[in-house]
């Protein structure tokens, strides 16, 4: 398989599909959903409300972090996790800016 060139592109539209390739995922979906939802920081309960092993939920969660968008700290034996809103508001914003924004084609091209 070949490389990917993503050096050829912006930062803004790496970081857009970045974005897009970590929340592509229906668990990471339903782990977003869960930690906006509490507004508030999520130790133990993601496998509880997901309904998936704790090692998968440790995989999706570290998708997450990757690029920012939840925070994690250690308190005791476990790890609980947030939104971090700054990021989550800048890739929206950057998510919007770099395809939402085009207006559609009104040639019937197909």
């Amino acid at each position: 398989m070949g490389t990917t060139k993503t050096s050829i592109f912006s930062k803004e539209l790496n970081e857009v599909a970045a974005f897009a390739k970590a929340i592509s995922h229906p668990a990471r979906v339903a782990i977003i959903q869960h930690l906006l939802s509490r507004q508030t920081c999520v130790c133990g309960d993601l496998v509880d409300e997901i309904d998936l092993a704790q090692a998968t939920i440790s995989q999706h969660l570290k998708a997450l972090k990757e690029i920012g968008i939840i925070k994690g700290s250690v308190e005791g034996t476990s790890t609980c996790y947030c939104m971090n809103m700054e990021r989550w508001n800048d890739l929206k914003s950057q998510l919007e800016s770099q395809l939402l924004s085009i207006e559609h084609c009104s040639i019937n091209c197909c």
